[in-house]
């Protein structure tokens, strides 16, 4: 690899850079490849990766960009493990013009990734997760609810959701935590990562003082740094660095000592450390604020529902419990994404185009994600539905969840799972494909039965599986029967904000699946037929409307207790309507509410 110069800068020469002073501009890590882009491949937890680094990009200095089989042969793993880095390096990669972010599946491997950015990303993969503070009394906290279910031959001390609920909210990592921690393994191992991007100075051989850092090779950092804070644009790297700041755009910049970039580096690191251990100390101390970012990431037993905007765009819905939810583009207020933590027998609908998604630790509930441009990752969950439109999809550590996928790439299994199932997308509200088109999901690509499972226990965290328990084979994920397939009804009243063109599930559904569609369909219609000419009495009609209205009661609340043909009967006719006052001004509508308007427009057709 040749290093851009036009002269050679001499160290002496450059004072050590100031930190930025800024309190709004402080450096901060990019949360995507930690949140994001760790991959449970023991072949790239490397035990010193410096070494095994800079070998590697010895081997592939000849490309400037490495595709899955180069990757392969040069790192002695499988063509699917090599094809999943490429994948999850285009998810989180900072730079949404680089090539590999914009290729089609198809065009990946020759396409490939900029080897710079490969090699931070299997860097980053010696990265472990931040630890809870154990409970004083764990044992009390560990059966809180929702309860557990039973799972056949597994013995489990506790379920996915005992086990991160084991350590209350206080004793939970906040985001202000996490991102002290991960700022903590970027200056401890900022000098490594240097080494890897510098390069000798023109004519010098490759000593630690004649290593320099072009403006190319610093903006690549960008994968792992930016600045900006919350409500401010983020600014590049080389915009704030004092070495690259004022260069001139015809000119190619004069390359900065390695040890300079360093000590800049740090420096700004230290200083936002400074200011997240102030921030948090100032929040233990003082009254709590509702519209806080700093979310733990896990909670007990919250009582109270909490809706924030995040720093750098992000949207945190917590806490919801027995509500109907809704998120349109315009109540994201710009966030990119959003994180639903603690929810609990709810339906959420977030319908609006976003870059990432994470649930975490809902049980209970049906989710509905709009179009998910980047990643979603589902983690700690239990008795969940998740029906969304993404590029790629990550489950962790979840329990007898269903995942109804119109997704890019091949669904990722990390992690010990139990029962989980799969199904093709099964619903549709009228932006969704303005939406798809937003954050660049092909609805001609659906690889939701195509799942990829690594192992069950994960190095980066050490919450679900402490050091020495012995890695297995994943448990297999299951297609949801074709007979018990439905499509999920968005309530009209939600599009009620921008009408849009879309009038269908855009994703094909396989054979199976749509002959199944089509049979219920058609029962349903025979069904209303039957109701409307049934010659009933109207003591009958009475009993009949009363019955229907159990019947939804028991959907409503039990999810899975009526037969596909009857949720179809019961929910069609409920949600055409639009419950008086329960969506106008709110974003929450309780599931009585919703039974209450059920009685109150008898949505059944048996006059």
């Amino acid at each position: 690899m040749t290093t851009e110069t036009t002269s050679t800068p001499d160290p002496n020469t450059n004072p050590a850079p100031t930190p930025n002073p800024n309190p709004s501009s402080l450096i901060h890590p990019r949360r995507e490849p930690f949140e994001h882009g760790l991959l449970p491949i023991p072949k790239l937890i490397f035990p010193d990766p410096t070494p095994t680094l800079i070998q590697l990009k010895q081997q592939l200095s000849t490309h400037n960009r490495v595709s899955s089989s180069l990757l392969a042969d040069s790192l002695q793993i499988s063509i699917d493990h090599a094809r999943l880095i490429l994948d999850t390096l285009a998810s989180v990669l900072h730079s949404d013009s680089d090539p590999l972010v914009k290729a089609r599946p198809d065009e990946v491997d020759s396409v490939g990734a900029d080897l710079r950015d490969l090699i931070l990303f299997l860097y980053i993969q010696s990265y472990k997760k931040l630890l809870p503070r154990t409970h004083k009394d764990a044992a009390a906290v560990a059966d809180v609810w929702p309860s557990t279910s039973a799972f056949d031959g597994y013995l489990s001390a506790l379920s996915p959701l005992q086990l991160v609920r084991s350590n209350s909210r206080r004793f939970m990592p906040s985001q202000g935590d996490e991102e002290a921690h991960q700022l903590s393994y970027l200056k401890k191992h900022m000098a490594n990562i240097l080494s890897l991007l510098a390069e000798p100075m023109e004519g010098e051989r490759e000593r630690e003082e004649a290593m320099v850092l072009s403006m190319e090779g610093f903006e690549h950092l960008g994968f792992l740094l930016q600045f900006g804070d919350k409500g401010s644009e983020v600014v590049t790297l080389s915009q704030a660095a004092p070495f690259f700041a004022n260069s001139d755009p015809d000119m190619p910049a004069v390359p900065a000592p390695a040890t300079q970039v360093h000590d800049w580096i740090s420096q700004n690191i230290a200083s936002a450390l400074e200011h997240i251990t102030e921030r948090i100390s100032s929040k233990e101390n003082g009254p709590a604020n509702s519209s806080d970012s700093d979310v733990a990431m896990t909670d007990a037993c919250t009582s109270s529902i909490k809706t924030s905007p995040g720093a750098r765009g992000s949207c945190f819905i917590e806490g919801i419990s027995k509500l109907s939810f809704v998120k349109q583009p315009s109540d994201l207020k710009g966030s990119s994404s959003v994180k639903v933590l603690n929810c609990h027998d709810s339906i959420l609908y977030i319908l609006a185009p976003l870059r990432y998604a994470t649930i975490y630790g809902c049980s209970d509930a049906t989710i509905v994600l709009g179009a998910v441009g980047k990643a979603v990752r589902v983690e700690h969950c239990e008795r969940v539905h998740v029906i969304t439109a993404a590029k790629r999809v990550c489950i962790a550590n979840c329990r007898e969840c269903v995942f109804f996928l119109g997704v890019n790439q091949r669904p990722l299994m990390v992690g010990d799972n139990h029962k989980l199932q799969v199904a093709p997308y099964n619903t549709f509200y009228s932006e969704l494909e303005e939406h798809m088109a937003d954050v660049g999901i092909d609805a001609t690509i659906n690889r939701w039965d195509e799942t990829l499972a690594l192992g069950v226990v994960d190095p980066h965290d050490s919450l679900s599986h402490p050091a020495g328990v012995s890695d297995v084979q994943a448990e297999p994920v299951a297609r949801v029967d074709p007979d018990q397939f439905t499509n999920f009804l968005i309530p009209s009243w939600f599009g009620a904000e921008s009408p849009g063109s879309t009038k269908d599930n855009p994703f094909q559904l396989p054979e199976a699946y749509l002959a199944s569609q089509q049979r219920n369909l058609k029962n349903l219609g025979e069904t209303k037929k039957l109701l409307r000419e049934a010659p009933l009495e109207e003591n009958q009609k009475r009993e009949l409307s009363s019955a229907l209205h159990l019947l939804f009661k028991d959907w409503l609340y039990g999810g899975e207790l009526l037969a596909p043909d009857l949720t179809i009967l019961v929910c069609t006719h409920f949600i055409s309507y639009k419950p008086n006052n329960t969506c106008n001004n709110s974003e929450f509508v309780t599931l009585q509410e919703m039974s209450d308007n059920f009685t109150a427009y008898k949505a059944i057709d048996v006059e």
